[in-house]
Order: C-alpha cells, then structure tokens, then sequence
C-alpha cells in the first residue's frame, strides 16, 4: 500500500490539495450560510399584507404575547397611484366610497332641505375640495395603523414579499435593498387588486380603476363606468350624484350573484336619478382623441352593431384579480385554484402547508368584504395562541351595497333559496313602503321594498332583501320563529317593517294587496310584486 502511495504521490498530493480546497469552499459555505441566517430575523408570526385583515391578525397575536412582523408593500397602479398602510379597504375601497357616497347624498339632502324650512339654494359641487379632505382622512388612518403597530410592538416593513422556502420569505425594499424573515406561522392576506381588460386597445393605456379614482385631485368629468359589480354601480352612482355626467356599461346582468329583483330596484332607481345604462354592450377600444377626450367603440352584442362615445374618464369595474403571481407560493408548497388563481384553504384558513395561513379575499371561498377579514384573523391569531378553538363562520354574512338607494342584503337570494330548498319550500313576504324621511320631502319611494323569504317550518328567513335609502342593520337568518316573535321593534324605523312584515301588520298588507303572512304558502302568482297605486 506504502508503495502504490509512494508510486501515485504526485496524484496523492494534488488529492491532499483538492480535499484542503473542497473544506475550504465547504467552510466558506456554510459560513455564508451563518452569515445569512445572522441576517434573518425570526419571529412567531409573520402577516404577508397590511390589509383590514392582515393587520387585525398581527395585533391579535401580539397582544397575546407573540413576536409578531408585517410586511406590506404597495405596487403603484398602471395610472401610478399608489397610498399607504390598510389596505383596500381604508384606502381605495369601503372608506373613501362610503365618503364619497356621503357627499352625493348631502346633494340630495340640500334639495330636500326647502319642504323643512331651510332656505338653501343648490350649489355646484367642488370635487377637489371634497378629494382633499377624504384622501387626508385616509392618510390619518394610514399612520394611525403606523402607531397601532407600534404601540403593539409589532415590526412593520414596508417591503415586497416573496416566498424563500416554506418558513423563509425575502423582502425587497424599494431601493433594492434585501431582508431575509423567517417564521414558525405565516399569514397570507395580499388581497386583490382591480383587472385590467387587456384585450381591449386602449384600456390599460388610457382607463383608471377604483384604484385610481378616490386618488384624483380633479374631477373626472363625464365618465363611462364599465362593468356591473357593485363596485361599478356604487362609483357610478355617487358620480351621479355629485353632478356628473355618468353611463354604465352591462355586458349581461347587474349584481350577479345577488338578488335579482333587488337588483333591478337598485338600477331604477340609479337610471330615475340620471344615471344611464348601455345594457348588453362590451367595449372594444378606447383611443384618445387630439382635444384630450377619450372615444370609446362598443358592440351592441343583441344587433352586432357597432357605436361610439365621448367620455373624459373610462373607469374599469370589471372584477378583481389575487395578489399572488409575485409570492413565488410554489417554493413554499402553497397550493391555488386553477381558475381564480387563490390560495386553497381549509375550514381553519390553512393552506397545503400546515403553518401557512390565508384569511380574506386572498383566500378561495371566502367573502370579499372587511368585517369578515378581520374577524378570520382575530380567531386564527387566538387559535395560534391556543386562546381559543372558535373558527369563522361564513355562512349568512351580511353586506350592503352603497347605491344611491342603499341596498342591505343577508343569505340566500331568491334564486338560491328556490334551487336549495325547492320553490314549494320557500314562502315570500314583501312590500313597497315609503320611508318616513321621504314623506315631508316628496320623495319618489317607488323602489323602496323588502323581501324576507321562509324557506323551512320553524325557521325565520335563511335570507332577507331589502331595498333602502339606509340599509337595515338587522339579521336573523335561521333564527326560530319564537326568537323572532318576541323581539320588540324600535319606532320609527324601518326595522320596524321587518316586524310588521310576518305580523300581518294592517298596513303591510294593504300594501301588499294579499291575505296576511300568517298564511304561510303563497301561491306563485302571490309572489309577484304588487305596486303601491293597486293597493
């Protein structure tokens, strides 16, 4: 053996040489491997988006004595809007809307304001006034979750996430600057961000979105809204009602997925206060003309013609799309639906990997709406902490869509109700009403309705419509008829409807042009409306 070393030694040497330098690379390895896992910063739970959602989560769990990190960061919109901590809620949906919202129904409220005896006469309204104070709200709000944060010794970094590994998430600051952090929990709660309809020329160049639009400084003048969610109809109604000169586009049916019937109370009452309506119609190309003005080409889908208009803003309501094609999910096993592209989670918020969580509209199956959100990510952060087991029940979760006749809605719709339970299983109550407020002022109260349907013996309403200028607060979807019955109304309201809706209330059922509720199935063609002047 001495001799076939001694024979080989030049090859023994170089052998001794390599293997030196292979335990100097391995060292220089795992040193950088040190150095880097130096540079990370582990915490018990980090929160991916600073959203309603994200934000209630990280709170929940810090309090609860967790060492708890935020990462959010917002990518500006294809305009360049950009805005800060919160979330779509805060800074570009519920809050700036509602406002706005707000403003137009001041509108109304100073043309009501002569039949109480204020002498107002009406005035232009000045929508770089109004865009200054609610964009200053919301930056207040803004630094308040800032403080928040801090005050719950939370670390908050304002850096765009993307996944490392399955407990490793790499931040990127807006400088370029890189920071590695790691976690035992992960919270994904992106949210979603408006879509573009990138077939169509024009569109991405020369249209805005909801995410835009509660950020412009000026008015946007005679407006297009295309699209039929509600995000669609609350913008284009509020626009209305600040003056301005506002059509809808509809490719097929308004408030898909809601009531119909309510639906179209709530487009009537929207056209009777000057809103206009292209139904049946997609866009086909927006082209800026020399003077600034945008032309718009559609196609009437029912004849194939074609026709044009001239818009100074074309706002894109079409549908939200996840916040995940920058997450690089696949390196951490998060797995996503085919379709709508969010992240699969189970009756918990957990995703394919046990210690990743989802909660809010990132998440598949769950409702796009704030309160929700933030409740999913209370009880995931207790659950965390082994305070609690409760998880978010997502079932008859109310909601209101801010048209300028409120619409307040819980449960099935009608449509839903009849294909659950069969339509000989499901009994409607309803009438027309005229709201108080309405009466001294005149007002047109011809889409003001409520609906509560039956749709089990024993069982109150598993879904209740109404149809408002102020949406009801009140639910009690698979409450007992007992529960119900011993309630006691508050006066003058319109909740009070509600009670005397299934009481068989004199007045109600005069309005409703048949025999009392106590009757409890209805015939089909009991069903039907019946208007206030045939009762």
């Amino acid at each position: 053996m001495a001799a076939s070393l001694r024979r080989a030694g030049g090859n023994f040497r170089w052998r001794i040489r390599a293997a030196a330098a292979a335990a100097s690379a391995a060292g220089g390895v795992r040193g950088a491997a040190r150095r880097a896992a130096a540079g990370r910063q582990n915490y018990d739970l980090l929160v991916i988006g600073g959203g309603s959602g994200g934000l209630a989560c990280a709170k929940e769990a810090a309090q609860l004595g967790k060492k708890v990190a935020v990462v959010d960061y917002v990518e500006p919109s294809p305009r360049g809007t950009r805005w800060g901590l919160g979330g779509t809620c805060v800074n570009v949906g519920c809050i700036p809307k509602k406002l706005m919202h707000q403003a137009a129904l001041l509108g109304g409220m100073v043309r009501d304001a002569p039949h109480y005896g204020w002498a107002l006469q009406p005035v232009p309204h000045d929508w770089t006034t109004m865009a200054e104070a609610v964009q200053n709200h919301v930056k207040s709000l803004n630094w308040g979750h800032r403080v928040q944060l801090q005050d719950r010794k939370v670390m908050y970094f304002n850096i765009k996430a993307s996944f490392v590994d399955a407990h490793t998430v790499c931040g990127v600051a807006k400088g370029g600057k890189e920071t590695l952090l790691s976690a035992e929990h992960i919270v994904i709660a992106t949210g979603g961000r408006p879509r573009y309809p990138t077939h169509i020329e024009g569109a991405l160049e020369y249209g805005i979105t909801s995410d835009d639009l509660f950020w412009l400084k000026e008015s946007p003048g005679k407006t297009l809204v295309v699209g039929a969610s509600y995000v669609a109809l609350e913008c284009a109604g509020f626009l209305t009602g600040l003056g301005l000169d506002t059509t809808v586009m509809i490719r097929s049916i308004p408030l898909r997925g809601f009531d119909q019937q309510m639906s179209s109370l709530v487009t009537e009452y929207m056209a009777s206060q000057g809103t206009r309506f292209l139904r049946g119609c997609t866009p086909s190309r927006v082209r800026r003309l020399p003077d600034g003005q945008l032309q718009v080409t559609w196609e009437d889908l029912s004849s194939g013609k074609e026709d044009t208009g001239t818009f100074n803003t074309v706002l894109w309501a079409i549908g939200r799309i996840p916040e995940t094609r920058s997450l690089n999910l696949e390196k951490a096993g998060v797995h996503t639906s085919p379709t709508s592209q969010k992240i699969l989670v189970d009756a918990q918020e957990t995703t394919s990997v046990p210690h990743i969580y989802a909660i809010g509209d990132i998440a598949e199956g769950r409702p796009e709406l704030t309160p929700t959100a933030i409740m999913a990510g209370k009880l995931l952060a207790q659950r965390l902490c082994g305070q609690s087991s409760d998880v978010m029940d997502y079932d008859n979760v109310p909601t209101t869509v801010f048209t300028p006749l409120e619409y307040g809605c819980v449960g099935l719709s009608e449509e839903e109700a009849v294909a659950r339970h069969g339509e000989e299983h499901v009994e409607v109550y309803h009438a027309y009403y005229k709201p108080l407020e309405f009466t001294v002022a005149e007002r047109d109260a011809s889409q003001c309705y409520i609906k509560v349907r039956l749709c089990s013996p024993g069982t109150l309403s598993l879904a209740r419509r109404t149809i408002d200028h102020v949406a009801f607060r009140w639910c009690a979807c698979g409450s007992p008829h007992s529960w119900y019955w011993a309630c006691i109304s508050l006066a003058p309201t319109q909740a009070k409807l509600l009670k005397d809706l299934l009481w068989g209330s004199s007045t109600i059922i005069c309005m409703l042009g048949r025999p009392s509720p106590q009757t409890r199935q209805l015939p089909s063609q009991e069903r039907q409306l019946s208007s206030p002047a045939s009762s």
